[in-house]
């Protein structure tokens, strides 16, 4: 009987969480344990078979930028209810789920930095805020930011992560393919380079727009990146699929993007390209 007792003994747990705490993440790819402080000191990359976890914002921008060299420009501008949505649940309601998730009021972050003390503007979006999806304040804030880097003389980075355009604000997410895309023009004009780093997921509205018109595009190892999926494609011409279709790999064969490079190794080679872009010295 002591020793029934024994065995039913609750386990030790930390004082006022009730729940031991989360050290360990598995790899959704070999299924391998890792350490969760050793896989943020990889840059979220599994040490073990490569693959690329999603990253918030803040910290991918803490991948790309020089340390301590970030100033936030975004979050002036906070969505709204112009259409009065609603399915299961409100789009407010939505909406304050992914603010309370993410700190952001919405799906991008932008802002100035450097790379390797070369000045940029960068944009990020956030696929943990309603899947990085695309609305009218993701649209603004990319135009603002193109439109500062063309007023600044700087290039832009934008670093994509979307399941597209937002269905909750219908043709005013449509809108922001033109919107953007009208402001990334000012860049091209005054010879400014523009890069984008599409990572996974990028589909949808957003790569039929600002993701795919930079100047050179980089992917991240097995990324998904398309404009509809591969199940609805496959559904829709009742035909099978390329191994890896739509991964970044098989779009670097066919000449979709420009470069497939691990993303630790994203700083060195932004670092690097836009000192040959901008005729700039590494460190400058």
């Amino acid at each position: 009987m002591a020793l029934d007792r024994f065995f039913r003994r609750r386990r030790p747990q930390p004082q006022g969480t009730g729940e031991l705490p989360d050290l360990w993440t598995q790899c959704p790819q070999c299924k391998a344990g890792l350490y969760n402080r050793d896989l943020e000191a990889n840059c979220f990359v599994c040490p073990k078979c490569g693959h690329h976890f999603r990253l918030d914002a803040r910290r991918r921008l803490g991948v790309l930028l020089d340390e301590g060299s970030f100033v936030q420009q975004s979050g002036r501008v906070h969505p709204t209810d112009p259409l009065g949505f609603r399915d299961t649940e409100s789009y407010p309601e939505r909406l304050a789920r992914a603010q309370a998730k993410t700190g952001q009021p919405d799906a991008i972050l932008t802002g100035t930095g450097t790379m390797g003390g070369i000045p940029v503007t960068v944009a990020v979006m956030d696929f943990a805020f309603s899947g990085g999806s695309m609305g009218s304040v993701v649209g603004e804030e990319i135009a603002r930011a193109a439109e500062y880097a063309a007023r600044e003389f700087t290039p832009l980075v934008l670093v994509a992560a979307s399941g597209g355009a937002r269905m909750q604000e219908s043709a005013l997410s449509l809108m922001q393919m033109a919107k953007t895309t009208v402001a990334l023009e000012e860049l091209a004009a005054r010879g400014l380079p523009y890069i984008t780093i599409l990572t996974d997921p990028t589909t949808g509205g957003v790569t039929a727009s600002f993701a795919t018109i930079a100047d050179v595009i980089v992917a991240e190892p097995g990324a998904l990146i398309g404009f509809a999926g591969p199940r609805v494609i496959q559904q829709t011409i009742r035909q099978h699929l390329p191994e890896g279709f739509q991964r970044a790999e098989f779009l670097l064969e066919h000449g979709m993007v420009d470069d497939v490079v691990d993303r630790r190794e994203h700083r060195m080679y932004l670092t690097r390209l836009l000192g040959v872009l901008t005729r700039r010295e590494v460190g400058a």
